[in-house]
């Protein structure tokens, strides 16, 4: 099964409308494990995913959430 598969069945699956960008998200995941340790990939997009949500769970708080993440691993390689 394809990642772009699995993500609209379980999309589907769990009452979501949303059209998933996987590379984003697939990014973050590598970005928070080489960054700050490896468990830390699906701990992250979890709680970006769940920020998203409470703040209303469109594209860009999607997006805002990423880069929020993004840029706090980041920084983890400077400590």
């Amino acid at each position: 099964m394809s990642l772009s598969s699995w993500s609209q069945q379980l999309s589907d699956a769990l009452g979501l409308d949303l059209e998933v960008d996987v590379d984003p998200i697939l990014d973050l995941a590598r970005d928070a494990a080489h960054q700050v340790e490896r468990p830390a990939a699906p701990l992250t997009t979890f709680l970006v995913g769940y920020a998203a949500g409470m703040r209303g769970g469109s594209v860009d708080d999607i997006a805002d959430c990423i880069d929020i993440a993004l840029d706090l691993a980041a920084n983890q390689a400077d400590v």
